[in-house]
This record gives C-alpha cells, sequence and structure tokens, in this order.
C-alpha cells in the first residue's frame, strides 16, 4: 500500500490528518533528533504515526493513542499493510486514562488529539519527558481563535484550554518552546532540564 492512498482516503472522508507544511517541519525536527521513541496522542487512521517512521527509515518505536475504536482498527490495518506493525503500537483507548499508566521515557512526544485536553496531555508528557525531549502540539492556533478574541460558546472550552497550554509551555523556565504558524500552529516545546513532578 502506498501512504498516499491512506492520505487521500482520510481527507476524502474529512478524518483530520497532519497538514503538509506542519510535517515538512516535523521531518525537519525528526532528521536532527533521530528519536529512538515517540508518543503519538491521537493515531486518527495511522497517516503521521506512518510518515514518522518512514523518515526515521523504520528506526524508530512508535506507541500511539487513539480514542476512537474504528480509526484505530482502520490505523492498526494500515500500519499492517506498510508492514510496520513492529515499529507502531496502536493503544485503543481514552488518552487521559492510558497516559498516567505510561512509565518509559519518550523522545519526542505528538499531541494531536482533543484540544480541549491538551493541558492534560502536556501534564503527562512531561512525566514522560527527559532532558532533550521534544513535545509537538499541532492545531496550537486553532484557526487562528486562540490568538484572537474569540469567545464563541461552541469552541470556548478548547481555545481557553489551548491558551492555557500555550502559557504554560512559554512562562515554564524548564521548557524552550517556540510557535511556528504552520498549519494550524505548531509548538515546539524542549525539554531543558529534568522536570520532577
Amino acid at each position: 500500500m502506498d501512504i498516499d492512498i491512506i492520505k487521500h482516503k482520510a481527507l476524502e472522508e474529512h478524518i483530520p490528518i497532519i497538514m503538509d507544511d506542519t510535517l515538512a517541519e516535523i521531518e525537519k525536527i525528526l532528521l536532527e533528533q533521530k528519536p529512538r521513541q515517540i508518543l503519538e496522542i491521537g493515531t486518527a487512521v495511522g497517516y503521521s504515526a506512518i510518515c514518522f517512521s518512514k523518515i526515521l527509515k523504520d528506526a524508530v518505536y512508535i506507541d500511539t493513542i487513539e480514542l476512537d475504536e474504528v480509526r484505530a482498527n482502520e490505523a492498526i490495518d494500515n500500519i499492517k499493510q506498510m508492514g510496520l506493525e513492529s515499529n507502531i503500537n496502536v493503544i485503543i483507548g481514552n488518552a487521559v486514562e492510558i497516559l498516567p499508566g505510561l512509565n518509559k521515557k519518550y523522545d519526542i512526544i505528538f499531541i494531536d488529539a482533543a484540544k480541549g485536553k491538551y493541558p492534560v496531555f502536556l501534564k503527562e508528557a512531561l512525566r514522560l519527558s527527559k532532558k532533550g525531549s521534544i513535545i509537538l502540539a499541532d492545531n496550537i492556533l486553532y484557526k487562528g481563535y486562540v490568538m484572537s478574541d474569540y469567545n464563541k460558546h461552541k469552541q470556548r472550552t478548547a481555545v481557553r484550554n489551548l491558551r492555557e497550554y500555550i502559557k504554560e509551555i512559554t512562562e515554564n523556565k524548564k521548557l524552550d518552546t517556540k510557535i511556528l504558524e504552520v498549519g494550524d500552529g505548531l509548538a515546539i516545546t524542549t525539554i531543558k532540564n529534568e522536570i520532577i513532578i
């Protein structure tokens, strides 16, 4: 199976997947850092995990968490068809419940799931990081709402929690953060010092 088939099918079915320009930025980080262990929060159909594995020539192990069982099973099928089942482990369930049970340290953590849960994901991501680890948060600017005075009821919780996430990563002295205006916004946070939580 070709990775483009997975991409086009996801786009046709309006399944949110990583945008090309965001992926290009992450590719630079992956090639520079050469991570061995990646955690992804939000698998969807496995497109980004497969891309990361391909970029790193399969020399990486990825744990990826997906709440939606149908999408998770589609991801498992896609990963098998790409021959990457020994590199990518799909965990089906709610990341808020699964993350506290994880205990290994990851080189890169990619957050791309429920926007309203980003502060919770960050707390766990910091716990699962070590000095030099990088936490990537996709869609951090959320259609421009986060940096505007947006206050409509429908997205209010997501916008408030994304703002809280940005405040934490930019004000914490143990973290070095930059926010890129690619895709829907990408926050890149490097752990400068060991974080004891």
